[in-house]
């Protein structure tokens, strides 16, 4: 999981928030030289759910809220590996700045536009719902929460001609009511912020990733996929 990449001083706080373009290609690297795949997200829950192989050492990159800057660094980075990856995209703020950002005092970053979000699929990104407005689902009312996960799935299918079957829940924020309406809206999976292998997943709407954060190197990033590998429980709502 990661959400920002570029060029970014150290952050003070909210580290988990960016990922230095350097480390992002150094982490690039690594998955190539020792043996890793990256897999694309609908192929990964083939493996997982249907039960279809997988090669060995899968792993999926996934980037929350759509930010210009993984058209700008990440982007450039993945396709000179030929790596797959998913992205998950805040409808309403398609082409705006992430102003929830200035809530922790930080500079509201630009988003990705239209046709950005159509180039990004063209060079192998699969393009998830992150919701309408980023909305907390589980601290919303239900008829609001509902239209945050079926309008954001409407306004993607119109862009992109056609089914948007991933969504990732906002700041990581879900009940069991998201949940179902999650998987009632048709979508085929619901990735969390439950730190945890994919695999440790109860069901296909609750999927673990694990976070790489600003001060994650190699190193860390190779601790985290052989070392935490049980899911590790936090409060989702």
């Amino acid at each position: 999981m990661y959400h920002q990449v570029g060029e970014f001083d150290a952050p003070h706080s909210h580290r988990s928030g960016y990922c230095h373009v350097r480390r992002f290609r150094a982490q690039l690297a690594y998955f190539k030289h020792f043996g890793y795949h990256v897999v694309s997200l609908d192929d990964a829950y083939a493996g997982l759910f249907l039960g279809r192989p997988l090669p060995p050492r899968p792993v999926v990159l996934t980037f929350d809220d759509g930010y210009r800057n993984f058209y700008e660094y990440a982007l450039p980075a993945l396709h000179e590996h030929g790596y797959p990856a998913a992205v998950f995209v805040i409808t309403d703020l398609i082409g705006k700045r992430a102003e929830w950002l200035a809530e922790d005092g930080r500079e509201p970053s630009p988003m990705m536009d239209a046709a950005m979000l159509l180039d990004a699929e063209h060079h192998g990104v699969t393009i998830g719902s992150h919701s309408r407005s980023h909305a907390k689902l589980s601290r919303i009312d239900p008829v609001r929460m509902r239209e945050e996960v079926n309008a954001s799935k409407r306004a993607l299918e119109d862009l992109l001609a056609h089914e948007v079957g991933h969504f990732c829940y906002p700041f990581g924020r879900y009940h069991e009511a998201a949940r179902d309406a999650v998987a009632e809206a048709g979508y085929r999976t619901g990735l969390t912020c439950i730190r945890g292998d994919a695999n440790e997943a109860d069901n296909p709407h609750e999927i673990p990733r694990k976070g790489i954060s600003y001060g994650d190197s190699v190193a860390g990033v190779a601790w985290k996929l052989h070392m935490k590998r049980k899911k590790k429980l936090v409060d989702h709502t």
